[in-house]
């Protein structure tokens, strides 16, 4: 049974960070080396019979790698944090692949039949295709990603502009008027403040 190293200290990590940064490939893989525990729990939720494990290690060490190539200490979290959802990312891209190439032989795989004795297939019974499954898992991290920088980029009126126009938090969007007439301000007043919100977030993702 394969064995991963402990993960790094965050002392260590930063410094082999750093390192890497500058084009030391062998910090790189140190940084590697020392996350494949991290790996090895991720694939563990797409592992089944059919797929070999260490197949499934090297998918998600390149997600590692990519993290490792484009992680940014300055915006606060940890390695293992952004680091998780590029494997992710990669897995679920390797899924995408495999379903495109299996589609159309699995929908119209038989599965049985009905009461009249006519023939069902996956596609009878199938609501909605699984590529639209990878999609919604991948959106619904982009969305956690956008109200925790939502949180930590605005001031509490910001917050509450934006999720009154966009509609954030599964409330009904808003316009600017209707925004004005909630909060007993003037509409120039919410444009001005929708626009300073805006500007905040996209620097808070560059």
């Amino acid at each position: 049974m394969q064995t991963f190293k402990q993960p790094l200290s965050r002392e260590s990590e930063v410094y082999y960070l750093k390192r890497s940064k500058s084009g030391d490939m062998e910090a790189r893989n140190i940084l590697v080396e020392y996350n494949l525990r991290l790996v090895a729990h991720i694939v563990k939720k797409y592992n089944n019979y059919e797929r070999d494990i260490d197949d499934l290690i090297s998918i998600g060490t390149i997600g590692l790698i990519k993290a490792i190539n484009t992680y940014d200490m300055e915006k606060g979290n940890r390695l293992v944090t952004y680091a998780s959802r590029c494997i992710e990312n990669e897995l679920l891209m390797m899924l995408r692949q495999e379903r495109k190439c299996s589609k159309e032989l699995s929908l119209y795989e038989p599965i049985g039949t009905d009461k009249e004795g006519n023939e069902i297939n996956l596609l009878d019974i199938v609501e909605y295709d699984t590529e639209d499954i990878t999609d919604h898992i991948i959106l619904e991290d982009n969305i956690k990603v956008l109200y925790e920088a939502i949180q930590s980029s605005l001031d509490e009126r910001e917050q509450k502009i934006l999720s009154l126009r966009y509609g954030l938090h599964g409330i009904t969007p808003l316009t600017q008027r209707e925004v004005a007439s909630a909060l007993h301000i003037s509409r120039s007043y919410v444009s001005r403040i929708e626009k300073k919100a805006l500007g905040k977030l996209r620097k808070s993702f560059v």
